[in-house]
Order: C-alpha cells, then structure tokens, then sequence
C-alpha cells in the first residue's frame, strides 16, 4: 500500500513524472490496475471538489490533470484490454470558435471520473459531430462556446443530429462562458454545467446511472 499512497501524493502534487514512476512501481509490486485506477480517480474526484469550492485553481488542476495522464498511460493497455472504461464522452468546442483552456480542463476532470474521453479539438462543425458520433456511439457529448457569436452551433449541432436519428442516442452537455441554463433548454440539451467541476460530476452521474441500469 506504501507505493499506492506515493502515487496518490505525487499525483497530488502534480508532480508528472513521480507520478509516473510510481504508476509504475505500483504495477512490478504486484498491484491490481483497478487498485491503481481507483487511487488516481479518488485523488481526481477531491480535486474537482476543491476546483468547485475555489480552493485550486486552474493552473493548478491542469498540472494535476498532466500528472494524472502521465499515470494514465501507464494503465490505459490494461483498462483497454479489459474494457472497464466508465462509458464514452465526445467533446469539442464548436465551429469557429478555437478557444480549448475550458474544454481541455473539463477533458481532464471527466477523464478523472473514469470515463474514456474522445477529444475533437476546437471549431468542430456539426457535421464532425455528427460522424463522431456515427464512430464511437458515445454516451455524451460534450459542446463548448466561449463566444456569444458561436452559441448558435451547439444549436445546429443538435439539429443535425436530430436528422441524422442520432439525437436519443446520446446525452447532450453543453457549456461555456456565454451559455446558460435558460439556452440550453431552449436548444433541448440534456444538461448544462457552468464549470468544469459541475460538469465531472454529471458526467459521473449520467454514467453510474446507465452502469446501474
């Protein structure tokens, strides 16, 4: 248990490449990855805590979140192999917007719920979307915009799924500095996060309630 609690302080301190080593360790002294893999998650859900209740901020949690996938790819062979992802989100930011500090730490914090994370980077058209989710049939996905300006492609997005039949096939999420709760069920959004934090742990419900299920 020694080397599984240097990995969580490590990890919690964002220090990559002790966080790594120590994955490592952890795995030639015999430990289970689900023992690992809980260990990283449980450090990753106090730190969406604390990113929630203002006691970390955000360069803070994207060292973490660094950290966190140094350790990551340590186990990710063995998390495939076994196909114990907690479900899959697609996220993007949408179509003529390029801003990705938002999306990158929300990638993180759901990462850090267990979730596999497919990552379509930024002015992502309803069009990629759409073929995203034709691809990997997810479990949510995830739309950021950052400008008022860009809003109403979260709208088309889902339009385009609509027509594409896909719409009931998923969750939708949708977040950003100009988004609100008011817009995003005038759009017909499944859910509406105005932080990073809130949106983990609504990946982390939607999730555990399709695994109950």
């Amino acid at each position: 248990m020694e080397v599984l609690s240097a990995l969580a302080t490590s990890l919690r301190q964002g220090n990559s490449g002790e966080t790594r080593r120590n994955a490592v360790k952890a795995l030639a002294a015999g430990h289970d990855y689900k023992e690992i893999l809980e260990v990283m998650l449980k450090v990753m859900e106090d730190v969406g805590k604390k990113f929630k209740e203002n006691e970390l901020f955000v360069p803070e949690v994207l060292v973490i979140g660094r950290s966190f996938n140094t350790a990551l790819d340590v186990i990710a062979p063995i998390i495939e192999e076994n196909d114990e992802s907690k479900g899959l989100v697609i996220i993007g930011t949408v179509q003529g917007d390029l801003h990705d500090i938002g999306k990158n730490l929300v990638k993180m914090l759901i990462t850090g719920t267990g979730a596999k994370v497919i990552d379509l980077g930024v002015d992502v058209s309803p069009k990629m979307f759409v073929e995203a989710v034709e691809k990997y049939k997810p479990d949510i996905v995830a739309m950021s915009a950052l400008l008022t300006t860009t809003m109403v492609q979260i709208n088309q997005t889902i339009k385009e799924l609509n027509k594409a039949g896909l719409r009931d096939q998923v969750k939708i999420l949708i977040g950003g500095a100009p988004v609100t709760k008011h817009y995003a069920d005038n759009v017909e959004a499944d859910f509406y996060s105005a932080d990073a934090g809130s949106a983990a742990d609504l990946v982390r419900q939607i999730i555990n309630k399709k695994i109950q299920n």
